[in-house]
This record gives C-alpha cells, sequence and structure tokens, in this order.
C-alpha cells in the first residue's frame, strides 16, 4: 500500500465526566482525527489527544502538509518512521510534531491492520484477550464526587485512580480515606499526583499517606516527569510503589527514564506511537518493569495484549464520544478488536463536535 492522502480533522469530543486535576478542567477532549487513505482502497484511523483547544489548528496544518510530503510513499510505519526522522533530524521531534507523527503511526498501523483483515494486536503476535483496567477518576473532592466512585463500583471495576494535591496532606489523606472506605480492602487504589511537588514534599505526602493505612498501588507523578534525580530520591525514601511514564517522549526518553520508578505507563503519542511503545516497553522488560498504558485505549488495548510486561490499562475514554461504538469495560477489563484498532468515525457526531 502506498499513502495517498493524510486527512486530519478537529473535534471537542463530549466527555461523560470533564478531566479535572488540581490544577486544570478539560470539559471536552481536545482530539484531531487522524485519517490515512491508501492507493489501495484502505484508509487508517486514529487521534490525537491535544491536551488543550489551542494545539488543534497546528496539528492539522502540520499534518495536511505532511500528507503532500508523504504521499506516494509507502503505507507502512517503519518506512515513514525513516523518512520522518531524517526530514526532522536537525528540529527534533517532540512536542506538536512527535505528536503527529505518533497518530500517523497509529493510522498506519490501523490500516495494516485492516489490510491483513486482523485486529493489529495479532500483527505482533497476539490475540485480543481481556486486559484488567482501572477507572481513571479525576480530582477527587469528599462531598461532592462519592457518585462517581459508585458509578465505577456499579460497572464492574476492582481498580480505581482518583487525582489529588490539595494545599495539606491532611486534606490528601481525608480524601483518600473516604474513597478506600467506599471500595473496600480488596479493591486496588491508585493516586495521581500531576507532577505537583519538589521530592522533599513528595516524601513528606507519600509516607503521610503509608502512615494512614491506605494500601496504595501505586502514587503516580509526585515529581516533574523530567525529574530523573527526584524519581530516585522518592523511590528510596517510600516504600509505596511509584509510577511514572506518561510524560516522557520517544523511546530515547524511556531509555533515560525506566527504573528510576517501579512501573512505567507510556503516552501512546508522546511514546511515539505503537512503533515507539513496543521499544519502550522492551526496555521496561529488560529491567523488570511492569508497563501500563495513559489515555488511548483502543490503540493501547492492542498494544497490552502484545507485551509481555502488561500491567493496567488505563479506562479514560476521551474518544467515544465521536465513534461509532466505543471500546466497552466487561469484568473490569477491556479486550481488542479489529480489524485493525476497531476505531470507526460516527461522522454525524464528527460534524456536530468538529471545530476549525
Amino acid at each position: 500500500m502506498r499513502i495517498e492522502r493524510i486527512k486530519a480533522r478537529a473535534v471537542m469530543a463530549p466527555l461523560a465526566v470533564p478531566i479535572t486535576t488540581a490544577q486544570a478542567s478539560i470539559p471536552a477532549a481536545p482530539l484531531v482525527l487522524v485519517d490515512v487513505e491508501t492507493d489501495q482502497s484502505v484508509s487508517g484511523s486514529a487521534y490525537i489527544f491535544g491536551y488543550t483547544p489551542l494545539m488543534l489548528k497546528p496539528l492539522v496544518t502540520f499534518l495536511t502538509d505532511l500528507s503532500e510530503m508523504l504521499a506516494g510513499s509507502p503505507a507502512h510505519p517503519a518506512d515513514v518512521d525513516r523518512q520522518t526522522a531524517s526530514q526532522f533530524r536537525l528540529l527534533g521531534r517532540q512536542g506538536m510534531v512527535g505528536m503527529a507523527l505518533a497518530g500517523l503511526d497509529l493510522a498506519l498501523w490501523d490500516a495494516q491492520g485492516k489490510a491483513a483483515g486482523q485486529p493489529v494486536c495479532a500483527l505482533f503476535g497476539a490475540t485480543p484477550h481481556p486486559v484488567p483496567c482501572y477507572d481513571s477518576q479525576g480530582l477527587f473532592v469528599p462531598g461532592r464526587d462519592e457518585a462517581l466512585i459508585e458509578a465505577s463500583l456499579a460497572r464492574g471495576f476492582t481498580a480505581i485512580k482518583v487525582k489529588l494535591g490539595f494545599p495539606t496532606v491532611a486534606e490528601d489523606v481525608a480524601a483518600l480515606r473516604v474513597v478506600r472506605d467506599m471500595i473496600g480492602p480488596e479493591r486496588k487504589l491508585m493516586l495521581d499526583y500531576n507532577q505537583a511537588f519538589d521530592a522533599p514534599e513528595a516524601i513528606a505526602r507519600i509516607r503521610a499517606l503509608e502512615a494512614a493505612g491506605l494500601d496504595l498501588t501505586w502514587v503516580e507523578e509526585p515529581v516533574p516527569a523530567e525529574d530523573l534525580a527526584g524519581y530516585r530520591s522518592v523511590r528510596a525514601a517510600v516504600s509505596t510503589t511509584i509510577q511514572s511514564g506518561e510524560n516522557w517522549w520517544h523511546p530515547a526518553d524511556a531509555a533515560r527514564m525506566v527504573g528510576a520508578t517501579d512501573y512505567a505507563m507510556p503516552d501512546m503519542i508522546k511514546i511515539g506511537g505503537l512503533s515507539g511503545w513496543f521499544r519502550a516497553a522492551a526496555m521496561a522488560e529488560a529491567k523488570s518493569v511492569p508497563v501500563s498504558s495513559h489515555l488511548f485505549v483502543e490503540a493501547s488495548a492492542h498494544a497490552l495484549a502484545a507485551t509481555p510486561n502488561a500491567h493496567l490499562l488505563e479506562w479514560l475514554d476521551v474518544a467515544g464520544g465521536v465513534m461509532t461504538e466505543s471500546y466497552a469495560v466487561e469484568d473490569g477489563c477491556v479486550t481488542a478488536r479489529g480489524p485493525g484498532l476497531g476505531i470507526n468515525w460516527d461522522e454525524n457526531k464528527v460534524a456536530h463536535h468538529r471545530v476549525e
């Protein structure tokens, strides 16, 4: 197959619940939908989560320009990776460039799966099977958000993550105590601090959580994502397992950071699509570090199905509002579907939520 055109469209996809942290709130998901049309009547689809609406127009413009550059090129991820690596070597492939190329990588893998009539995980030697997942919630405020925890339990989740970062650790402990009491001792409870602290403050907070006996499966990003020394300090000072990885840029960042935390959580777009994912996951496997996913439920279900050191899939459905059928959670698990990544746009919903 060869690439005929890359189509990029911006949408603000509706969310069932806003994504919230102690610092910000995202009421709707800013997505760029990527469709790669080929000369064999096969199209590959994926999406990029832009974090802010300000990123949508630049990403669409850049992908449209890439369409001209890549027209006629083989529609194979490795071929496109080599071509774009050469083109952007001086500029670098982080930031917007890396996000666009990762979205393209995912769409190309989707096209490969569709051309083969197979789910993408089969291209990596795996069959679709249930992958354990956790419900990823936003900032938990006692007295306001108990209904969200109850809804997670009703849907069969056996693991739940909440975000915190209140002005005092006593408030964090109180909030987590409410959640732990609601979900009981048998379910997993994770905490995401979203890079809120320096190492000394992170250590003090985590030690207070440990003293409270809250039994956390992990504390995620207690310090800035790039702070290698900080992660090593935190990990050495506490007994709670530490998670990081969603802000690692490409396998080069993974090579620097894997092993500084107990768990790894690459982001499908920042790590470089499925191609980057498996390079990073192999590094983690070599150091016996379990790998979980960040966002991108659809691609992550395929990736984790084929990852030997797979841990948990993050359930945070940001694109279901513009798809014909969202992925489903059954018995606390998500199963990959095909052909390709199992992504199909509902064009009526896309038109309704599209932004220019």
